[in-house]
């Protein structure tokens, strides 16, 4: 295992397959700060959709030194993200939050499937 370059540097990896009578079945996540999750430290939530009655959500990061919060209204679809006053920033976000709930169900999920000992 190589150790980081830097102290702040950031990396996940998380992969669970086997090869069986349908082929190799995996299921594999990868988290860099490289992706979303650094070019979501460069946004602001101020055009973003004000939560409302359908709902609202909250992504605080801290990384390093820096520490980021933004709040928004649940986000349907990419049409909702499109038609807001800031669609690149808000871009970012669903997408990273998208990349995180799935991360977080299949973990779910799987520890349901493991065996207890």
């Amino acid at each position: 295992m190589a150790m980081a370059a830097k102290d702040d540097e950031f990396y996940l990896r998380y992969y669970v397959g086997h090869k069986g009578k349908f082929g190799h079945e995996f299921l594999e996540f990868e988290f860099r700060p490289d992706v979303y999750l650094l070019r979501i430290m460069k946004e602001d939530d101020a055009n973003w959709p004000e939560p409302d009655r359908v709902g609202r959500q909250e992504l605080e990061i801290v990384m390093g030194n820096e520490h980021i919060s933004f709040t928004t209204s649940k986000i349907g679809s990419l049409v909702d993200v499109q038609s807001s006053k800031d669609p690149e920033g808000l871009r970012i976000f669903y997408y990273l939050v998208q990349d995180l709930k799935c991360f977080v169900f299949s973990l779910i999920s799987l520890h349901f499937k493991i065996k207890p000992i």
